[in-house]
């Protein structure tokens, strides 16, 4: 956004801006943008990073929208913005005149919930900007999700812009049942046809070719689309790790890159799925874009953007680097079709249908009166954006306005469970192991739902080629952390940045035996606290544990829930041994890394730390009291020595 077009802008303007780690902040952005839209502002929604400072008081009124990642962490997008407001030299009237709201998206099971938007809250007011309306915080662990603190509070907060910015006499709010314009739009390349012209690029075809040897791959195998920042990368193992009778489906995965990419533990693979053919074609059927399916395609900006003289970044980055992009490939790569619908999806697809009863029940399921029945129809039962097309059946969207109708794949971060020797293949390229539950279960309308992504990679054969991005993990450690005391604890697919982890150990400990063979390896004792259900069933990397025990000093408690009558999870361990992580915790000032499902899981494992603070020390040393216990344990946060990384 330029500083001229800003110092343009109309009276009545509204600026909304995210950091969005994995599209949920951009998703509020956008329905706070449209809410804006309907009450006459001129509205520019954009990523943080792409707006200086400088220009907020350009703006009638700002929105900020940020979700917290890692240890409290800035979202990627949003940091160099955020870098931007620490600078010492900014006096505390910087952003006088700047009126400003703030929303978070935060884990309650993180120590840290919503401290991103905390802190920029905070940083805001130091600088000189005007809250108009108080801040708004979701939490993951709300019955409802997200939304169930998002609509309550958005409906509040559209009352007071209207009593605080009235609108002139005569002009009233744009109804939801009246459509804003897309901002971007699909157009029919007409130039050329798919049929007339290669489906790939030379390039492409080349890295087809060159796995031939694996017969029968098709276009789910094969990921072509320009991801920014992406690596090609080929699949070589996808296995089966639980026995075919247990419950869960959980495979570990391995991935090569050619290159010799570096990573550290806690590190992760972002992975975008695709869509199947079979969903693809049904959406096709059911819309009646068969002819135009497989015509060339591209993404143009919508009339109001053209009139605005400015473009908004596009809804999917790298589009327009697509080779020869098709209604279909656009389908089956970017679009989410087996999303849980928000209710801004409702409000679009009333639009398109002539069938009063479907448009009448479609707009209810975006009145805020009636939160239960759209929690009850979309969120418990977790049905698709298929399977509502399929009940609204009227519903006939244009193929122009997909894009602005239907969201967009947002990539599935999964924790790199290599390390060590493990990160190199024997060609000298970089390998990423992965350790994937496969998501399916069962809900109250009987059939089975499925995890969109872990869907997609549990189809994929060796040979498969992904668009993989890297991304900096929140459990990051020093090289003293490192080699330093340490405990570890990761029910299930938990434990796989801690394999990472004593991997790293392991290869610090040979390098040093091979430039000191006579002196010990000066590395601290290290626990790995498990958790599973049953140890025949899903002991992930059992006999890795002695290799491991032989190179480092390692030690493994187990907790199987269901191995006896009386269940036993991570926490109670801690409380049957509260004298060996006193030690290690607070006498040796070791480090503790916690992974796994959020919720519970983390706050029994807390609390059990608490209890062995308070409780582990030797009679005639040290005794905390609970608070003094309570204190310990923020002390080792500060200094990065207490780390949660959960989903």
């Amino acid at each position: 956004m330029s500083e001229s077009q800003a110092q343009g802008a109309p009276a009545r303007t509204a600026l909304v801006l995210y950091g969005s780690e994995t599209g949920n902040a951009q998703e509020v952005a956008e329905e706070l943008g449209a809410l804006a839209e309907r009450l006459h502002f001129v509205t520019h929604v954009a990523e943080m990073n792409s707006v200086k400072a400088e220009l907020l008081k350009s703006f009638t009124f700002t929105v900020f929208v940020v979700s917290t990642t890692g240890q409290g962490e800035i979202p990627a997008n949003a940091r160099s913005f955020w870098r931007s407001l620490l600078l010492k030299k900014l006096p505390p009237t910087f952003l006088s005149g700047v009126n400003y709201v703030s929303f978070g998206l935060g884990d309650s099971s993180y120590p840290k919930f919503n401290w991103a938007a905390r802190k920029l809250h905070k940083r805001l007011l130091q600088l000189g900007a005007n809250e108009i309306y108080p801040r708004g915080e979701a939490n993951a662990q709300h019955p409802e999700g997200l939304e169930g603190t998002f609509i309550p509070w958005i409906t509040d907060f559209r009352s007071h812009l209207l009593d605080k910015y009235p609108l002139p006499e005569g002009l009233y709010p744009i109804p939801d049942d009246v459509q804003l314009p897309p901002k971007w739009v699909l157009r029919l390349q007409e130039e050329a046809t798919a049929s007339e012209t290669p489906t790939m690029q030379t390039s492409v075809s080349e890295q087809i070719a060159a796995f031939a040897e694996y017969p029968g791959l098709t276009r789910l195998d094969h990921d072509v689309r320009p991801i920014p920042d992406a690596l090609t990368a080929t699949l070589v193992e996808n296995r089966r790790v639980t026995p075919r009778t247990h419950w869960q489906d959980v495979r570990q995965i391995s991935l090569t890159v050619p290159d010799a990419v570096t990573y550290a533990p806690g590190d992760m693979v972002c992975i975008t799925p695709k869509n199947f053919d079979e969903d693809v074609q049904a959406l096709i059927d059911m819309m009646g874009w068969g002819e135009m399916a497989d015509k060339l395609v591209s993404l143009a900006p919508g009339e109001k953007l053209q009139a605005a003289g400015e473009l908004h970044a596009p809804p999917i980055p790298g589009l327009e680097k697509y080779a020869k992009l098709t209604l279909r490939a656009l389908l089956m790569d970017y679009i989410d079709i087996r999303a849980i619908p928000r209710r801004s999806f409702f409000s679009a697809i009333a639009h398109y249908t002539s069938n009063e009863m479907h448009k009448e029940r479609l707009l209810e399921f975006t009145n805020p009166e009636y939160l239960d029945e759209f929690w009850d129809y979309t969120s418990r039962p977790r049905r698709s954006i298929l399977e509502v097309l399929h009940e609204f059946h009227s519903v006939k969207i244009p193929w122009q306005h997909v894009t602005s109708v239907f969201p967009v794949f947002r990539g599935r971060q999964f924790s790199i469970a290599s390390g060590g020797e493990l990160k190199r293949t024997s060609d000298g390229g970089a390998k990423f192991e992965l350790l994937i539950a496969i998501v399916k279960y069962q809900t109250v309308i009987k059939r089975i739902r499925e995890g969109v992504c872990t869907r997609y990679l549990s189809v994929l054969r060796p040979g498969s080629t992904l668009q993989v991005q890297l991304q900096r993990g929140g459990l990051s450690s020093s090289v003293n952390q490192l080699v330093g005391p340490t405990v570890l604890i990761g029910p299930g697919t938990g434990v796989a940045p801690l394999r990472s982890m004593l991997w790293e150990k392991a290869a610090f400990v040979k390098a040093y035996r091979e430039e000191h063979p006579d002196a010990r390896p000066p590395i601290g004792p290290t626990i790995l606290l498990y958790g599973g259900r049953n140890r025949a069933a899903d002991f992930f990397f059992e006999t890795e544990w002695q290799e491991l025990s032989d190179l480092i000093d390692l030690q493994v408690f187990t907790a199987f829930s269901r191995d006896q009558r009386q269940k036993i999870y991570v926490q109670d361990i801690i409380r049957r041994n509260f004298g060996l992580f006193f030690r290690l915790l607070h006498d040796m000032n070791g480090s503790v890394y916690i992974c796994g499902s959020s919720g519970r899981m983390p706050q029994a494992v807390r609390e059990a730390l608490i209890e062995a603070f308070e409780h582990g020390g030797q009679a005639d040393g040290p005794q905390l009291a609970r608070r003094g216990a309570e204190e310990y344990l923020i002390s080792m946060e500060k200094s990065g020595r207490y780390k949660q990384e959960t989903w």
